[in-house]
């Protein structure tokens, strides 16, 4: 069974960091883009950030310049490095794969989601 597993989650002081990584087991993870995605409470599930297997990435308006997202497809791992931390970060984020050519924009699988949670 493909599985995705987060980590990293917490509570933190605005200002602060945390990295999150995500783990992906039975997954082609080299064919996969890789989404981080949070739902804040009162608010629709957005894309944070996301990176295509051969690189690219693009990030949400919000966190350009503070999160960054990086893989090693080597372990299966995807990483989301979040600095400069604000209350309105504060969400359950989600680790998600989607598969390239597929011609489909929805995500195939999902993780059990993290808390942050961004004090001030």
């Amino acid at each position: 069974q493909a599985q995705l597993v987060e980590s990293g989650g917490g509570l933190v002081q605005a200002g602060g960091s945390l990295r999150l990584s995500c783990a992906a087991s039975n997954v082609p993870f080299g064919r996969y883009t890789m989404g981080w995605f949070r739902r804040a409470p009162g608010k629709e599930r957005e894309l944070v950030a996301a990176s295509w297997a051969f690189g690219t990435t693009n990030y949400a308006t919000s966190v350009k310049g503070r999160f960054t997202i990086a893989r090693v497809n080597a372990n299966n791992t995807v990483y989301l490095q979040m600095n400069s931390l604000k209350p309105e970060d504060t969400a359950v984020y989600y680790c998600a794969a989607r598969l390239e050519g597929s011609g489909r924009l929805q995500y195939d699988y999902w993780g059990q989601g993290t808390q942050v949670t961004v004090s001030s």
